[in-house]
């Protein structure tokens, strides 16, 4: 059976990032962008991260131009913003595509898993997947799903 756990996705930093290193954890998975009316909500996952990530949770964001051109810069760009604006510290990964031919293998992983109201597909920035320690896709949150509202689904988990 597939998990999260056979995917592999490049770090900001250039490395390869198997997701097997995260088995164990309960993970949500987000698709982020910088100019964003969203954005905002790094500082809701960075908080989730900080006060749960000791009990097994991690947040793992993907930047993603896919919505509105919201996440135009490289790699360093989107580092230096998520450093400087949202204090963020936990793992962030390379941008990558969502949907369509392009999309990142554990995007189409779990979209299959957890389709949306208005088919599988990403419909914006900060779609939310929450994942089980065993690697299974327990839930998908729309962008407007503010962090802090998840935490009692989060803590269920751990």
């Amino acid at each position: 059976m597939t998990t999260v756990y056979d995917f592999t996705a490049r770090s900001l930093a250039g490395d390869d990032v198997p997701m097997k290193q995260f088995e164990g954890q309960v993970l949500l998975i987000v698709n982020t962008a910088s100019a964003c009316g969203f954005t905002p909500q790094y500082k809701g996952l960075q908080e989730l991260y900080q006060g749960l990530s000791p009990r097994g949770f991690s947040v793992l964001g993907f930047p993603c131009n896919q919505f509105g051109a919201q996440e135009p810069g490289d790699e360093k760009q989107i580092a230096q913003f998520c450093e400087t604006n949202y204090a963020v510290t936990f793992p962030m990964f390379a941008k990558i595509e969502v949907n369509g031919t392009n999309a990142h293998p554990l995007y189409e992983y779990l979209k299959r898993e957890k389709s949306g109201l208005l088919g599988p597909s990403i419909k914006w920035n900060f779609t939310k997947f929450l994942v089980d320690r065993s690697g299974g896709v327990v839930a998908r949150h729309a962008p407007t799903a503010r962090p802090e509202g998840l935490k009692t689904a989060i803590e269920a988990l751990l």
